[in-house]
């Protein structure tokens, strides 16, 4: 059943985000970070190493924009939508505990003709002070969901440079991955569920994509800017294949003669690309 086209500028929210610091290490911890050495990443991990300020991730600005979920769109099969490109934008640092005010409003929908896409943008607002903290653009692939007759939507030019990658690194995911990352607030059965997974044409429980991206972010920072967190002022991606709990992730990116323009590819085992046609953009 095609999606209602008439869902573009629905809004939900404003709603209250609160997170401690017990959240961000947890969300630090379900993306990667210290699983090849506990003791390398201990800005993300802990809040009381002697010496080492509490950093966040920065993919967990995401993560708490997620909170109420997407705004009515009209009737669709859950098990035919997937994570298909995310967006980030980051005014500074995520805090390691605070409260905002979130709002999330479907900005546009893409007819594929057999599916749609559908565009969500978060906004993230500091409580205390009202200075916008993120904004965050989320594409969902709808199955099933097209034939509504509206726009199809662009593609952003996007090439692999035609040299050696500036970053080259491999990381594992753990076989228990999605079930940790799933406390993080993404309950989507997909990821746990054997017989809904199957539903959604899946041999077993996928990855969720953000963990992915989170991994991706977690590794520009580490390796890009000396694990300065926020120096990762964006960071653009699309899905383009499942990754299952357990799989192997390259990341590969290419930063430009400025020092500040990096493209970026997420790479399976079989160096097939399950994020691809990435953007990142670091603050000096």
């Amino acid at each position: 059943m095609p999606i209602d086209p008439t869902c573009v500028g629905t809004t939900v929210g404003p709603w209250s985000v609160q997170w401690t610091d017990k959240d961000s290490l947890h969300y630090a911890l379900a993306v990667g970070a210290g699983q090849q050495d506990p003791l390398t990443e201990l800005a993300f991990t802990t809040e009381n190493t002697d010496g080492v300020p509490q950093q966040v991730v920065p993919s967990f600005a995401v993560v708490l924009g997620f909170g109420s979920g997407m705004p009515d769109i009209g009737d669709y099969d859950p098990t035919r939508a997937v994570h298909a490109e995310q967006e980030m934008y980051l005014d500074g640092p995520i805090p390691p505990a605070g409260e905002a005010t979130a709002t999330t409003t479907v900005t546009e929908a893409w007819d594929k003709g057999a599916g749609a896409i559908v565009w969500t943008e978060t906004t993230l607002v500091d409580a205390a002070t009202g200075d916008s903290l993120a904004r965050s653009r989320t594409g969902a692939f709808i199955g099933g969901g097209g034939g509504f007759g509206g726009e199809r939507g662009e593609n952003a030019a996007w090439e692999q440079p035609d040299r050696p990658a500036d970053l080259d690194v491999t990381v594992a995911t753990r076989p228990e991955q999605a079930l940790l990352y799933r406390l993080t607030g993404d309950r989507n059965p997909l990821h746990s569920d054997p017989v809904f997974a199957a539903r959604g044409g899946f041999e077993r429980p996928i990855l969720h994509g953000m963990c992915t991206y989170g991994y991706t972010a977690r590794i520009l920072v580490n390796e890009l800017v000396d694990g300065d967190a926020g120096r990762l002022a964006s960071m653009t991606g699309r899905f383009t294949r499942p990754v299952l709990p357990g799989d192997a992730l390259t990341i590969r990116a290419w930063v430009d003669e400025g020092g500040t323009e990096v493209r970026f590819q997420t790479l399976n085992a079989d160096g097939q690309p399950v994020l691809d046609r990435g953007r990142a953009v670091l603050r000096p």
